[in-house]
């Protein structure tokens, strides 16, 4: 019955439930074109019919997206971030919603997938991060995809990596603003208590008690703020580098009281001001242990887990290979990075690990995995066996002082103009209503550092190149290159190298 579909065509009828949806002759055609499937035994199958993408007219997608596969754990995108998209998907919102030449911004960049393939599709693109394995991961994926533009002669943009603030700290020190100036005054003193009692909680250190009962910063007596396994230890300014006078400060309080170990903990510590400091300190007697706060600091679950971990302050040594054909040509070879990592924890981290549990922690500037099997066995294990396995990026930039960091303030304004509020006092509302005529550039007294080479290692290429191409100067004369190296925790190290040409 060829009205109902119920007809047995090449072998195949239906079964009572079932029947052929077309004609005989239109069934034939398709089997001359070879649209139709078929089954083992060269019978025609009941959804056989073969359709071609390019034929229908398709559906749009819906808002739950099935049909993009996710990175998977040996897929040529994967980066090893956690949270990382596939590129497809980006792609895919990027092309619906904007158009070449579009600027593009991704405020929790993660891992860059936004930024990468928006440079890919030739969009402008702004990529931010609060954490610095975001930041460091994004910035060496976008140089990999510059280098592979560039290699197949498609154009490709320069970008910048900034640090546009120290914004946890001022969140954390922000205060009322409806408070008088005395009583703000009061109310920042006491954040600032907290903020150095949270420090030293996460650092595992006792708070020391001023004998006068206030803030040890209150009294010149009471200099330091703690102290940990037979240490001393101060909490260096919140919102300013620790300097080589603060340092000296250190040394001769220690002096004072007869004092031979101290850690000294900050957020920054002055460019170039180790490893003299160091030698000058040991040279007195004095061990000290300058070490960076992290960001971690701000979460309080990884502080009551005992899970931040502060980095002891490395630094770089570099060398200049002057040519000696051209006068104005060199190149740059890092020749040591000194990393005296030490969390100190070795001992109590393997008392608490799990039965069947590894974890690396630093100790005395190695890296170490310590394990412990099933029977409560505890094994370590040295993972860095030289300098440069500590480097994971480093780059150069052979003109430091070409390029001035300039903002724009209200005119008339003096330094603060420059510097910024305090942390805990809010900007005048009549700034933030000024028209965009009463604001001139100025120039912060910093300098952008521009990646004019840098060598990294990748998931796919472990090696690192230890010497800069040749790179020429345009006239004879003194330049300031300036030498950036990121580790493998992620931690920031810049020194700089005054050199003269020609």
């Amino acid at each position: 019955n060829s009205s109902s579909g119920k007809f047995n065509w090449r072998g195949t009828l239906p079964s009572s439930t079932r029947g052929w949806g077309y004609t005989i002759e239109q069934l034939e055609a398709w089997w001359a074109e070879g649209r139709i499937a078929t089954k083992r035994d060269g019978t025609p199958r009941m959804d056989g019919l073969i359709v071609y993408l390019d034929e229908k007219a398709g559906q749009a997608p819906q808002t739950i997206w099935q049909d993009l596969s996710r990175v998977t754990n040996t897929g040529s995108e994967r980066l090893g971030y956690p949270t990382q998209k596939p590129e497809a998907l980006l792609e895919r919102i990027l092309k619906a919603s904007s158009n070449e030449g579009d600027l593009v911004a991704d405020f929790f960049c993660g891992s860059g997938t936004t930024a990468a393939v928006a440079e890919k599709l030739g969009r402008k693109w702004i990529a931010t991060d609060l954490g610095k394995f975001g930041i460091h991961t994004t910035r060496k994926r976008l140089i990999q995809i510059q280098r592979e533009l560039k290699s197949t002669g498609k154009p490709f943009r320069a970008f910048e990596v900034l640090n546009l603030g120290r914004y946890e700290r001022q969140a954390y020190l922000n205060v009322s603003g409806r408070l008088t100036g005395k009583q703000k005054e009061q109310a920042l003193a006491r954040k600032e208590q907290e903020f150095r009692d949270l420090i030293l909680k996460a650092y595992r250190a006792e708070p020391l008690q001023s004998r006068s009962g206030v803030s040890p910063l209150s009294s010149r007596s009471d200099f330091f703020h703690g102290k940990q396994g037979g240490r001393l230890v101060v909490v260096g300014p919140i919102n300013l580098p620790v300097g080589r006078l603060f340092v000296e400060e250190v040394i001769t309080e220690c002096r004072k009281r007869g004092a031979s170990r101290v850690d000294v903990l900050a957020f920054e510590f002055e460019m170039g001001l180790f490893p003299a400091v160091l030698d000058e300190a040991k040279q007195k007697g004095i061990d000290l242990a300058p070490k960076t706060i992290p960001p971690e600091v701000f979460d309080k679950r990884a502080v009551e887990k005992g899970q931040v971990r502060f980095h002891d302050v490395a630094y770089i040594e570099v060398t200049p290979r002057f040519d000696k054909q051209d006068k104005l040509a060199l190149t740059v070879e890092l020749t040591d990075f000194s990393v005296y990592y030490s969390q100190g924890l070795v001992d109590s981290i393997a008392a608490e690990l799990k039965e069947g549990k590894s974890e690396v922690v630093c100790e005395l500037g190695k890296l170490i995995k310590i394990s412990k099997d099933k029977q409560g066995v505890v094994t370590r294990d040295v993972l860095t066996k030289q300098w440069t396995d500590w480097v994971d990026y480093w780059a150069v930039d052979f003109n430091y002082e070409s390029r001035k960091e300039i903002i724009k303030v209200e005119r008339g304004t003096g330094l603060s103009g420059v510097q910024g509020h305090l942390p805990g006092l809010e900007p005048a509302q009549r700034e933030l209503d000024l028209p965009a005529n009463d604001f001139e550039e100025r120039w912060t007294g910093a300098y952008i550092f521009e990646n004019e080479w840098q060598s990294f290692r990748t998931r796919q290429c472990r090696d690192l190149e230890l010497t800069t191409a040749s790179h020429t100067y345009p006239k004879p004369g003194r330049y300031i290159i300036a030498v950036k190296v990121i580790d493998i925790f992620g931690n920031d190290t810049m020194t700089l190298l005054p050199i003269t040409v020609g």
